[in-house]
């Protein structure tokens, strides 16, 4: 697998699993690092048991989820559970490793014996990055859950919805997803650090606290004002219009924001000049503010006998923010994330399929795809005896112990 790129030198060992540790990995790998993925049989990586599996048939190997994220890897298993899996994890990171990323519950690689002060007796420049979802620290440290719970823990949920209503789940693990940008643009700057000082470092990424910052203006508005933001659905509190519109077709919709009165007056004259539009009440921003259900009934009027495209094109071509809202098939589709986010590859088990690029572009370093996602253990005789330097005697052995298992 070893190809040139800007993080040729960079050799990862990877505890963790689903996305805020082994994202972080594979963004290096695309660039020219190595990485061995660790799992067990007792204990793979549970993204490999996500649907949607590949004609809907269940498999350890068969999940789009983990194939997605984690290609460019060799795929190991090591029991660490057994006496001996913690000494071969170590032998690994000896004789090959010179980066461990992990994002287990934090005191997991203390118990096992594979937390930092000791990986670094091993090897003394290391640079070990620990990605969770509440940092290493602190009362809430050891706070069990996964990147679902942290948009609630952080304030997302309860800023989405409509104020009459329960409040919303944002889908998915978004804050997940953060913690990935920062874990990625931390352990850069540890291996610069290194480079120019020869020293390595321990990097702790609290997932929750690279979330809050989206949330800033709010958090701001309550130490200053004392102000609780509550739900207020699609609305802005210095934007009218602003909201989801329906347009023609089935569950088709466009979204319109006017945050100044010359956008305001732009979407009139797209709109027509309709004559609810003339009307004093909607003269200021103020004013639009104050009838927004009633104003809204009047773009949505307008909207409803349009296609999202027509609307979203009319819009934009006046300097007014509109954009279609997208359903799965229209983003998978898309002419734009096609030729920039989607690559293909071929996978033993699932077939032809679209792993997700990194959302950055090096002008002068080519992305490498070099192989799909691996199989669950499927590199273990090439990881353990060719780069860590175990015998084939030393690799039976462990082997008829389960310590591969």
């Amino acid at each position: 697998m070893a190809g040139k790129g800007i993080f040729e030198d960079v050799k990862i060992l990877e505890f963790g699993q689903i996305v805020a540790g082994p994202l972080i990995s594979t963004y290096l790998a695309d660039y020219g690092a190595e990485v061995a993925h660790i799992e067990s049989h007792k204990r793979p990586d549970q993204y490999r048991l996500y649907p949607p599996f590949k004609d809907n048939k269940p498999g350890i190997n068969r999940g789009f989820d983990f194939a997605v994220y984690s290609h460019n890897k060799y795929g190991i298993t090591l029991n660490l559970r057994h006496p001996k899996g913690v000494e071969v994890a170590k032998r690994v990171l000896k004789n090959w490793a010179n980066v461990v990323v992990e994002n287990f519950t934090p005191g997991v690689m203390k118990r096992l014996g594979l937390d930092y002060e000791e990986l670094k007796k091993v090897k003394p420049d290391l640079i070990m990055l620990s990605s969770c979802n509440l940092g290493q620290t602190g009362p809430y440290a050891k706070h069990p859950g996964m990147g679902s719970h942290l948009t609630h823990l952080s304030g997302f949920t309860h800023l989405s919805g409509w104020p009459d209503r329960d409040p919303l789940i944002l889908y998915g693990p978004y804050i997940d997803f953060i913690g990935v940008i920062y874990g990625t643009a931390s352990l850069v700057s540890a291996l610069e650090y290194r480079r120019r000082t020869g020293k390595g470092q321990y990097i702790d990424v609290a997932q929750l606290e690279g979330g809050v910052q989206f949330l800033s203006s709010a958090v701001l508005d309550y130490a200053v004002n004392g102000r609780i933001q509550g739900r207020q659905g699609n609305r802005c509190d210095y934007a009218a219009p602003h909201g989801a519109y329906p347009c023609k077709g089935e569950d088709r919709w466009c979204v319109i924001a006017a945050f100044t009165d010359n956008e305001w007056e732009a979407l009139c004259r797209v709109m027509g000049e309709p004559a609810q539009t003339k009307d004093s009440k909607f003269s200021t921003f103020a004013g639009r503010k104050r009838n927004e259900e009633e104003l809204n009934r009047v773009i949505a009027e307008w909207t409803s006998k349009l296609t999202a495209e027509e609307v979203m094109d009319k819009l934009q071509a006046v300097g007014v923010e509109g954009a279609v809202v997208k359903d799965m098939r229209e983003m998978y589709e898309d002419p734009h994330l096609k030729n920039y986010l989607w690559a293909e590859m071929d996978h033993p088990e699932i077939g032809k399929y679209h792993v997700q690029m990194p959302p950055f572009k090096m002008s002068k370093i080519p992305i490498q795809l070099r192989m799909t996602s691996p199989g669950l253990g499927q590199h273990n005789e090439y990881v353990f005896k060719d780069l860590a330097g175990l015998s084939e005697k030393e690799y039976s052995e462990l082997d008829q112990e389960g310590v591969f298992e």
